[in-house]
This record gives C-alpha cells, sequence and structure tokens, in this order.
C-alpha cells in the first residue's frame, strides 16, 4: 500500500475533507431513507431484507398532541423507542413502528376559543359545526409541523400507515368500542362525582388536573359537641352528617346513626353521626362534616352509607338557594361573609393563618375545579362481564371478570413484563383503587357520543338511526377514550385486518411515568375487552426530561429548550446521544446542553475516523480471510466482539443508556485513541503482511462501529455508510443491515 495515513485524499470521497456538518446531510438522508420504503416491514421481507416469517416487534409511536411542537420529553421518547425499533430491524426481525398523532380535543379547542376571544367572538356566535370546521382546520394546519418535527429526529416511522385520533378508521374504531362497551353495561349514563372545570364548563380527566400550591386559612368551627376543620366554609350549607373512627375513644360514646341537634349556618339541624374509617384520629380533631356533592371522599362515603346529597355549588361556581342569604354570591366571595356570621353565632373556635395546601386546577383555563354529582358516561370498572376469546394467561373464556380483574390479571400474570418494581407497585394500587371512569366531555371537537334520543327511546350504534326525529348525545368522548384504543385502532381494528394478526400485541411501550395510569392501564383494559389480549408485551416508563438543574422546564422559569434548536446547533445524533446516554430508562433526565455539544464533537470524530481508514484502504480493500492474523490483530478483534456483544446484551435487556455509552467508549477511547494511533506505525512501515493484516482489522472496526452505533446516531452513521466501497458493505442502506454477530 503505498497511501500512508492522510495523504492522497483525492482516493476518498471529497465529503470527508472537511468536518462533519450534520445540517448538510440529515434531511437528504432522511429522505432517502423515507422513500426507500424499508420503514415499511412489507418492502423489507418483498425485497428479501427480512424472512416472511420473520418474528415481529412491532411499536406504536405515542401520539403527540397536533397542536403542539416537538418538546424535549417527545425528543428522548422518540430517541429511546427509535433506538430499539432500528436495532430490531438489523437484527432481522419484521419490524413495524406505527406514527399517528392525536387530536387533543380540548386543548385544541381551547386554542382556536383563545383565537376566537380577540375577534370578540365565542364558540356560541359561530355554533356547533361551524365551530368544529375551524377546530379541524386549526389541527391540520399544525400537525405537518409535529411531523417535520418527529422526522427531524430521524424517527423511523412506517409514514404508510400513519393514524389519526379522529380519521375514518379510528372514528369507526372509536364508535364500535363505545357501542361493543354499552351492549355489554360496561358504559352506562349516571350521577356520580366528577371534576368539573367552571370557566370551561365541563369535565376533566385527572391528567388534566394541575395542583397549585395555596396559603390560606383553615377554620376551626364548633358543630355541636364537635369541632370540625375546614377550608372552605362556603361548601358546608347542607352538611348534615358528622364521620368519626370508629376505633376514635375520643367518640366512644356516640354511636353509628345517632342523631343530634345543633345550631348551624342558617339555624338548626338534624346531625347525623357517621361512623367510617375515612377519617382519620390523626388528621385535626378527628371529627369530620361532609359535602358528598362538592368531594370525591365524601361523595365516597355517602355511597357506602346510602347518606343524602345536596348541591350548594352551581356550575358557575356561585352559590344556590341553600346558601340562603349568600345565594347567587360566587364562592371566594362569599368565604368571609360566611365565617362572619358563624362567628357571630359564636360557632368560630380558631382560625389558622398560612395553612398550605394544594388546591386543583384546570390545565387549560386556570378555573379552580368544583367536583359535582353530575349525569355523565362512564365506564363500569368493577362490573363483571365474560370474553368471547382470550389469550391471557389466567383469563378464560366464559368466565366472568370485572375490567379491573383483567387489568391486575396483565401484568400480575407476567404477560405483560413490567420489570420496573415500583412502576408495577403503582399500577396494581391504582387498579385496586379504580373507579368508574367518566368518558363525557361538554365540548363540541371530538368523537361525538354515539347515542341518539327519541322522547325516552334511546338508540347507541355506530351510524346514526333513520329518521329525522332523533336527537345526538351533545357531548364527546374523553380523548383518552380513543388513545386507549392505539395498539389496535392503529393497525385497522375493528377490521379482521393482517396488520392486526401480525403485530397484535405490540412489543414494547414506553411512555413517561405521568401517564402511566391514564393511559397505559386504559390500554390494557381496551385491549383485554375488545381483543381478549395485552396490548403489549413489554412497558418500560421513562422519566420527564429536566434542567441540569433538576429542575422542571416551565415558562414561568424560562428555562425551557426548543430541541429542533439543538437540532440546528449541533445534529440530531448529538442530541438523541445527549438524551439517551447516562441515565437509566424510568430515572428522570438531567438535559445538559454542553453534553449535547460534547457528541456533536464525537460525530465529527467518527467522520476522522473513516477518513483515516479510507484513505489507508482506498486501492486495497482487504478480503483475504484465510491470512494469518498478528496477536495484536487478534486481540483487537475479540476485543470489538467482546464489545459487540455487552451492547447487544445491554439492548436486549432495555439498558440503552450502557449500550450507547459503551459504543461510544469503543469507538472513542479503544479505536480512535489506541488502534489508530498504532495503525499509523504499522501502515508506515515496511511489512506487507502486517498492513495487510491491520487493513483487515480497520475495515472490521469501522463496519461494526457504525453498526453498533446506528440505533443511536443513525445520520452520521447512515451518511458514512452511503460513502463506503460497495465492496465494504453488506446492504445498500445501513439502516437494513445486518448487526453484527456476538
Amino acid at each position: 500500500m503505498n497511501e500512508q495515513n492522510n495523504q492522497n485524499p483525492s482516493n476518498i470521497p471529497e465529503l470527508f475533507l472537511k468536518p462533519f456538518n450534520p445540517g448538510e446531510h440529515e434531511t437528504a438522508i432522511y429522505n432517502r431513507w423515507e422513500t426507500s420504503g424499508y420503514f415499511n416491514p412489507d418492502t423489507c421481507v418483498e425485497r428479501g431484507i427480512t424472512k416472511a416469517d420473520a418474528e415481529t416487534y412491532t411499536i406504536v409511536l405515542p401520539p403527540p398532541n397536533v397542536t403542539g411542537i416537538l418538546h424535549l420529553g417527545h425528543a428522548y421518547e422518540n430517541s429511546l423507542q427509535d433506538a430499539f425499533i432500528r436495532y430490531a430491524r438489523m437484527t432481522g426481525k419484521k419490524t413495524l413502528w406505527v406514527p399517528g398523532t392525536d387530536s387533543a380535543a380540548i386543548a385544541t379547542q381551547a386554542r382556536v376559543e383563545k383565537n376566537l376571544q380577540k375577534e370578540g367572538l365565542t364558540r356560541h356566535d359561530l355554533g356547533r359545526e361551524e365551530l368544529v370546521k375551524r377546530v379541524f382546520a386549526y389541527a391540520k394546519e399544525s400537525e405537518s409541523t409535529i411531523l417535520s418535527q418527529i422526522r427531524r429526529m430521524g424517527s423511523s416511522l412506517d409514514w404508510t400507515r400513519y393514524a389519526y385520533t379522529q380519521d375514518e378508521t379510528r372514528n369507526n374504531a372509536v364508535s364500535t368500542a363505545f357501542v361493543d362497551m354499552y351492549k355489554a353495561g360496561l358504559i352506562y349514563r349516571g350521577m356520580r362525582i366528577v371534576n368539573w372545570d367552571p370557566k370551561g364548563q365541563t369535565t376533566i380527566s385527572d391528567d388534566e388536573i394541575v395542583y397549585v400550591e395555596e396559603k390560606a386559612k383553615f377554620y376551626y368551627f364548633q358543630y355541636g359537641p364537635f369541632v370540625i376543620g375546614t377550608a372552605r366554609p362556603e361548601t358546608k350549607f347542607g352538611d348534615k352528617y358528622i364521620v368519626v373512627n370508629p376505633n376514635d375513644a375520643r367518640y366512644s360514646a356516640f354511636s353509628h346513626g345517632q342523631q343530634i341537634e345543633l345550631e348551624w349556618i342558617n339555624g338548626r339541624v338534624t346531625a347525623t353521626v357517621i361512623k367510617d374509617e375515612a377519617s382519620d384520629p390523626e388528621i385535626g380533631t378527628g371529627a369530620m362534616t361532609i359535602t358528598p356533592w362538592h368531594s370525591v371522599v365524601d361523595f365516597e362515603i355517602a355511597e357506602r352509607h346510602k347518606l343524602d346529597r345536596e348541591q350548594i355549588i352551581d356550575k358557575y361556581g356561585k352559590l344556590l338557594p341553600i346558601a340562603g342569604e349568600f345565594v347567587g354570591l360566587k364562592i371566594t366571595e362569599a368565604r368571609e361573609q360566611i365565617v362572619e356570621k358563624l362567628r357571630k353565632k359564636g360557632l368560630l373556635v380558631n382560625i389558622e393563618e398560612n395553612y398550605i395546601h394544594n388546591i386543583s386546577t384546570a390545565e387549560r383555563t386556570g378555573a379552580t375545579i368544583e367536583p359535582q354529582i353530575m349525569e355523565q358516561w362512564f365506564v363500569a370498572v368493577d362490573k363483571k362481564i365474560t370474553l368471547t376469546q382470550s389469550t391471557m394467561t389466567g383469563i378464560t373464556a366464559g368466565t366472568p371478570y370485572t375490567l379491573k380483574e383483567l387489568m391486575n390479571q396483565a401484568v400480575a400474570s407476567g404477560d405483560i413484563s413490567m420489570s420496573q418494581e415500583g412502576f408495577k407497585k403503582t399500577y396494581i394500587h391504582w387498579i385496586q383503587n379504580l373507579h368508574d371512569w367518566c368518558i363525557s366531555r361538554q365540548i363540541w371537537f371530538g368523537h361525538r357520543i354515539p347515542v341518539w334520543y327519541r322522547g325516552t327511546e334511546i338508540y347507541c350504534g355506530v351510524t346514526a338511526p333513520a329518521g329525522d326525529d332523533w336527537e345526538q348525545d351533545p357531548d364527546v368522548l374523553d380523548t383518552w377514550f380513543s388513545s386507549a384504543l392505539w395498539t389496535f385502532s392503529t393497525l385497522g381494528w375493528p377490521e379482521k385486518t393482517s396488520d392486526l394478526t401480525t403485530y397484535h400485541p405490540t412489543s414494547f411501550m414506553s411512555p413517561a411515568y405521568e401517564i402511566l395510569s391514564l393511559w397505559v392501564s386504559r390500554m390494557v383494559l381496551m385491549s383485554a375487552f375488545h381483543l381478549g389480549q395485552i396490548p403489549f408485551k413489554t412497558v418500560l416508563i421513562h422519566g420527564l426530561v429536566r434542567d441540569k438543574t433538576g429542575k422542571k422546564f416551565s415558562k414561568s422559569l424560562g428555562n425551557g429548550i426548543d430541541p429542533i434548536e439543538m437540532i440546528e446547533k449541533y445534529g440530531a445524533d448529538a442530541l438523541r446521544m445527549g438524551l439517551l446516554v447516562g441515565t437509566a430508562i424510568g430515572n428522570d433526565i438531567r438535559f445538559d446542553e454542553d453534553k449535547v455539544k460534547g457528541y456533536k464533537h464525537f460525530a465529527n470524530k467518527l467522520w476522522n475516523i473513516t477518513r483515516f481508514i479510507l484513505t489507508n484502504t482506498a486501492d486495497h480493500i482487504p478480503s483475504d480471510a484465510t491470512a494469518p492474523i498478528p496477536q495484536r490483530d487478534q486481540e483487537i478483534l475479540d476485543n470489538l466482539q467482546r464489545s459487540v456483544t455487552d451492547i447487544t446484551r445491554d439492548i436486549d435487556e432495555y439498558r440503552l443508556y450502557m449500550a450507547a455509552e459503551k459504543a461510544y467508549h469503543f469507538v472513542w477511547t479503544e479505536l480512535a485513541d489506541i488502534i489508530l494511533e498504532e495503525s499509523k506505525i504499522i501502515l508506515s512501515g515496511t511489512d506487507e503482511v502486517a498492513k495487510a493484516a491491520r487493513q483487515l482489522v480497520l475495515v472490521k472496526c469501522l463496519i461494526t462501529s457504525l453498526k453498533i452505533l446506528h440505533p443511536f446516531m443513525p445520520f452520521v452513521t447512515e451518511t458514512i455508510w452511503q460513502e463506503l466501497p460497495d465492496e465494504m458493505r453488506d446492504a445498500e442502506m445501513l439502516m437494513v443491515a445486518k448487526w453484527p454477530s456476538r
């Protein structure tokens, strides 16, 4: 070999003569991936890349809101899932990653209504049909933005299978699911307590509540022979039950059901003593009055003991006639007036200043949540039903189970692997304490409840009944209802498609711990009932991305970071590595821009390594595998093999953070710092046998390094791969090349 080190660079591709610039290559590389068709497993089978009977590996992308933009949480989640998908594809599995987005009905409608306010309009000025048109248009406009950002991360999604929660297929799936559950008696309309947003005028789910710490006063009042405490005296007008713990010796003289006459806010009342363990003797005086209409805990006590309930506050946060002279006042306006009246009656015992507690507020409107008993649509989680089919361990078709039992068994049996014990316990605890799920929302954009009314008649169906005198229920479904179908609605259900047969249950799901209960559990619920299957085989809950000091990103702190800005500065590969390396899945990630910057330097290091190796093998692609290998070269190859084995095991066991770091360590510390420095001496020498052997080693190290780095740094590795001589490559594209054998 005449070329030595970096001499005669004209023999290598011109792009290697300058530093690696991600911005010059990433878009072109992604377009090349997408147009190749290799994101689609069908294409891989047709072209012989994947065997037709190969093991399947499926992930459905947790659908981001179309009205949002890519944030660091999305960037981490996409990087995590893409790494597993690319690895699975390279190991020969029939690999499918399904893309999709969520309409996020409440958030999307709220955005449009906010724009209407600037025009001096409300949704009622437009009417339902026109508002829905505007919201659809807004969502479609935002859709392209979020999809382009997902592509910027290098996500190897099969875009031919793209799903949107309100497209025709998903609409049909949602209506079918509702109708089937209604017919099974699992969906019913009833009076139960819900989270009510008095400003947005709709029920909201638990995940749409933001808890805000508030400093307030805590009041103690004389309630007959008892002293009670409350931060909300405005809710106490209808209180006629005093609850104490049955084991509290202080109140042993009082019997359950005993009635006591006493003076209260608006005169004499008859109070009934209730013995219930919900009253904690260690908190306050151990005695409490209850307001079943406006408290979840109080509602449950009333349910257990079949107690009366009375509404105190209306849907707009104002006091009702039961409040007497305070009727019509907003609760915050009435509070001090009520306290003053009780003081004059001699019933005010004490006021605790600077009482710190959390209040529930609506994420979209900022309004304080007012629990209300309302007629809404619910999913019954304690009703026994029978499945017509089941592949779940311990669940037999034809045997009655509750949804809670199905959800619990799916994880307890091991059908769904949830190896993170802390999250597994959280899941089981949540299931055990699960209440009926409120699925109706009083907004206009979303999946309309497929129920129609005509007088006293009720019709539930996928399509509207014949006749013009039917009126459809005005409410829409909670968006978690549609997203709970996501693993199988994206595969064509309720039709019995080949995708559904081939790719469900899916292989892997990795959402953030914030939605473990709200989404993961509901996907298990829906898949168990509708298919008799688990929705996924493995669940890995990941943490939140925080700033480098551990604080949550927020507008108020001004510490927000735009991942697209990071990509433009350092490249998508550097951002992916900065998010994946150093933190075990499940722990929160402390994001540090300097770390990302360091991986940009690493990408350039790989670029320079490639230039050196190509320069020194440009006219002589080694192929003689039978030639004797010097001891040192064999040591290098053995060490390379050990690295591959370790990295493969780490990925198989979901330790991506270790796999990525080991790949980085081999390339930088072993290959660049040691092997290449040794090679400069050998390649400048006169021993042709040693030079040829070292060329073999260098090519092997380069090809293997590109492969083990590809799941984590797909852009730079694919860019390099495309410039390698054909003799070095075992596939047209690195994304479908074979993973190095262990």
